[in-house]
């Protein structure tokens, strides 16, 4: 048995959880997300509770059965708490400002970079260097992140660029000069 499927989702007071056929919805303070659940997986809500159950011990079963539960405990925790990812921008005259909702990002290219927050998503900046993402989805906070990550990404050399905050930058030992 799936030791994460098997465990149930508890559901805080003000979030209601609607099951529609093949689709979850869950509604909280900060918003509402909808997945769909694959077809062989059953989730049933309780009083204060959900679970989610499997027909059989396929593979594929198994894996869905897990994936199921992750993902309606994300959903959850996202309308109740939200969650947030932290960038950090090193290098010397590298920056970040806020215009308006938007990130103006000055990463050592001939022009600064744009970067719109998609529906969901909000910027906050502290300083010149960090930047931190907030949203209801896990999934779409880590993208946004990951998409800001990719527009300069850390270098080995000298760690200058986008990296994730706690994230290990894997140094090389650059050139050594001639005898």
């Amino acid at each position: 048995m799936s030791r994460i499927g098997k465990l149930p989702v508890a559901i805080p007071a003000g979030v209601t959880c609607k099951l529609d056929g093949q689709t979850i919805t869950v509604t909280g303070p900060k918003g509402a997300l909808s997945e769909r659940i694959p077809a062989s997986i059953s989730v049933a809500v309780d009083a204060g509770e959900l679970t989610v159950s499997r027909p059989s011990e396929k593979k594929e079963d198994r894996a869905f059965h897990g994936l199921t539960r992750a993902l309606i405990q994300n959903m959850v925790n996202g309308v109740t708490q939200g969650f947030e990812r932290n960038l950090v921008i090193e290098g010397v005259g590298y920056r970040v400002a806020l215009q308006g909702k938007s990130l103006n990002l000055q990463l050592g290219y001939s022009h600064p970079v744009t970067f719109d927050p998609p529906a969901g998503i909000e910027f906050a900046v502290d300083g010149t260097q960090k930047i931190k993402i907030i949203g209801i989805s896990k999934q779409q906070v880590g993208q946004v992140a990951a998409d800001i990550r990719k527009i300069r990404k850390p270098e080995p050399y000298k760690g200058k660029g986008v990296r994730y905050e706690g994230e290990k930058i894997r140094r090389k030992v650059g050139k050594s000069g001639s005898k």
